[in-house]
């Protein structure tokens, strides 16, 4: 990439830097948002399984620094998740969004739906033990990782958690319907932010979620926000600009606490 390249993607298109632009701003914004995500490194591996992935990588400015692993929605890896990535960096953290669709992004609901349905379990888990074992190898981390997703990322987060070791894992809206036996792997707690008017991702599934999690003897915090599913979404019709702040703030505080301690 030149030097003119890279000072144009430090820049916004109104010329102000992407720095000090708010997130929700960037994340409303879908040209801001193609801006910071194109300052993304895409990263590729071989898979434990033989098979060839690739995510992108946001570095900050200070390293060694802890690393979260980021999990998209059902949308596919987009520049939304690209730009959570980046504000992770800014934030100090080795940000890495996945791509659990080889590429495929939707746009609609049912493309969405096709695709979700379409990943393979044991393929998905591969990719992000191997993504997470790269981490905890990469130079410019710290040795110390954690999952993040939303809707469809927020149940591989708690999946991946399971599947392998790591220090800490937050779920947005994400399916947590597993049972004690499956928690029992989990090495670092867990943090949840959940929606009451979420008619999928329900207090009932939540419940069973945080009775599992103490007949297994790990560590959950809940939270619950007056609002609908992908109430952290920017780019979406449930947005809600004060819960999302909220959710947030939250989640830095709970990494801070277990990745830079």
């Amino acid at each position: 990439m030149t030097q003119l390249a890279r000072r144009q993607l430090l820049t916004s298109l109104a010329g102000v830097p992407l720095a000090a632009i708010p997130l929700a701003t960037i994340l409303a914004d879908a040209r801001l948002a193609r801006a910071a995500a194109d300052q993304l490194e895409e990263v590729s591996l071989t898979t434990a399984g033989g098979r060839q992935v690739s995510a992108a990588l946001a570095l900050p400015a200070s390293t060694p620094a802890p690393t979260v692993l980021l999990i998209h929605e059902w949308w596919g890896l987009n520049d939304q998740i690209k730009t959570m990535a980046a504000e992770f960096a800014r934030e100090g953290y080795v940000g890495l969004a996945v791509d659990l669709y080889g590429g495929q992004v939707a746009d609609t609901p049912d493309g969405a739906k096709a695709l979700m349905g379409a990943v393979d379990e044991a393929a998905a888990t591969d990719t992000l033990v191997s993504w997470v074992d790269w981490l905890k190898q990469h130079e410019a981390g710290s040795g110390k990782v954690a999952t993040v997703g939303w809707c469809f990322g927020g149940g591989w987060s708690l999946n991946a958690s399971i599947a392998t070791p790591v220090d800490a894992t937050v779920i947005y809206y994400g399916r947590v319907d597993r049972p004690a036996a499956d928690l029992q792997s989990l090495q670092g707690p867990v943090q949840g932010h959940f929606a009451t008017e979420d008619q999928w991702i329900n207090q009932d599934m939540v419940g069973g979620f945080e009775a599992a999690m103490a007949a297994a003897g790990k560590q959950v915090t809940s939270y619950w926000y007056e609002a609908n599913h992908a109430f952290a979404n920017p780019s979406g019709g449930r947005y809600d600009e004060d819960d999302a702040k909220v959710a947030w703030q939250r989640t830095l505080e709970f990494l801070g606490e277990y990745l830079k301690a």
